[in-house]
């Protein structure tokens, strides 16, 4: 982390005689100012040697891409997560246990905790507010709430019958959070929020659309939308209200939504189309503002505590065409670029020049889209299948990294070329990559 450093100049003592002025001494003090620190990022990746071993969890900086840490975790891991203060990381693992460990760059594997879950349990996804720790857990049909490190379970929140939990959903000190879950028997799917400020119960359950697989929140956590794969909608959640969007209540977007992300500053939620699996994908936009608070004196209904919908949300700005098998897409936190990760065909490996062989070879690439022009701006081929990405915004470049299934590195992509950097050794295959920052 930079420190502004400070030097002091003492003027010298001078003694004149004449015309009865005496000079006395005169301490000046001359700040040096230099960049301003930028906050400590940490790049939080977890790999799987094989389906038996215990699997690895890798830590670099961000700014010189240098492994700080490498610590084991559980048998397999599945899923990553960092709770929404950046501290601690947490993986599901095959071995029905949830490891935990703190983001330091001393961090040893001793110092990896380990919770062992009930039997029967399947957890699916995981989400920390930093004082508990949520899991979707198909075994149970339960979302389960657990406190401490390593995490306890304190109890478990039932799914109704006839529906199984996939995904939770929440922001960075929001009061609530949703726990999606999907009907087994070909209903809409379902939001139910969890109160975790408030005795950490259950206070409402919202109708969503068809087959809900993902969701994300906005910063200032009033809006919470939902891709629902089943019907190719996003459902958006007053989370003021803790109800559905009285005026927007369902987005169309392309075939079969994947995954999603914000960009606050545009005002836009960007949505991945997965497509057929064998045509390209597609990237919505969306404008989502809300009525500010200087539209007050010509609109009565927006309260600035639970703004309404400003005029233009909801619509599409514009559809972009990506790769094959697209799977998740991150905003740069500078929002001038999403970046897109194109799985490709699984069945076949990757063409190494990024030039697709029908039969033989697939392309697997990541999709620069600029979100001015709305267009692709960039194609980067992938040595391997990706299964994760995440981005950050930097100066004087920001960096991509994308984690492969079948890939034993970690791909780096500087944004001021939009071309591979570098890449960081695993010692397994890639399972996720998440950014702490």
């Amino acid at each position: 982390m930079g420190r502004l450093a400070a030097a002091m100049v003492t003027a010298g003592v001078v003694a004149l005689a004449g015309c009865g002025n005496t000079y006395r001494p005169v301490l000046a003090s001359i700040g040096v100012v230099g960049p301003a620190g930028q906050p400590t990022k940490y790049v939080v990746a977890v790999s799987s040697p094989s389906p038996t071993a215990k699997g690895l969890m890798t830590m670099a900086d961000f700014s010189g891409d240098t492994v700080l840490v490498t610590a084991q975790v559980g048998v397999n891991p599945y899923y990553l997560a960092l709770d929404s203060s950046g501290t601690f990381g947490y993986t599901l693992n095959s071995d029905k246990t949830i490891t935990s460990f703190q983001l330091s760059s001393q961090l040893i594997s001793s110092q990896v905790t380990q919770s062992t879950l009930p039997s029967g349990t399947n957890p699916v996804s995981v989400f920390s507010t930093g004082s508990s720790t949520y899991v979707s857990d198909q075994g149970v049909n339960a979302t389960d709430q657990m406190t401490g490190n390593p995490p306890a379970l304190q109890q478990q929140l039932p799914v109704p019958a006839g529906f199984t939990p996939v995904y939770l959903v929440g922001g960075r000190n929001s009061a609530r959070l949703y726990s999606l879950a999907q009907s087994t028997g070909g209903a809409p799917g379902i939001a139910q929020a969890i109160e975790t400020g408030a005795g950490n119960a259950i206070s409402s359950t919202i109708n969503v659309g068809h087959s809900p697989v993902y969701g994300v929140v906005t910063s200032d956590n009033r809006r919470a939308f939902v891709m629902n794969q089943g019907d190719n909608t996003v459902s958006v959640i007053n989370t003021q209200t803790n109800a559905l969007d009285t005026k927007v209540g369902f987005i169309p977007v392309g075939t079969r939504p994947v995954w999603a992300d914000t960009a606050p500053g545009l005002d836009e939620l960007v949505v991945l189309n997965e497509g057929s699996g064998t045509t390209p994908g597609s990237l919505s936009i969306i404008s989502i503002p809300l009525c500010s608070s200087a539209a007050l004196p010509t609109n009565p209904n927006c309260d600035p505590t639970n703004p309404i919908d400003a005029a233009t949300f909801g619509q599409t700005v514009a559809t972009v065409p990506v790769g094959i098998n697209p799977i998740m897409v991150t905003v740069l936190t500078d929002f001038t670029r999403a970046y897109v990760a194109n799985a490709g065909d699984p069945n076949l490996p990757c063409a190494p020049d990024g030039v697709a062989v029908a039969g033989k070879f697939t392309t697997c690439t990541v999709s620069a889209v600029n979100l001015t022009s709305n267009t692709v701006t960039a194609t980067i081929p992938i040595n391997g299948h990706p299964v994760w990405i995440a981005s950050a915004a930097s100066q004087p470049t920001g960096k991509i990294y994308v984690v492969c299934k079948d890939s034993q590195v970690m791909t780096v992509i500087k944004t001021d070329t939009d071309s591979v950097w570098t890449t960081i050794p695993l010692q397994g295959y890639g399972v996720s990559v998440r950014i702490s920052q």
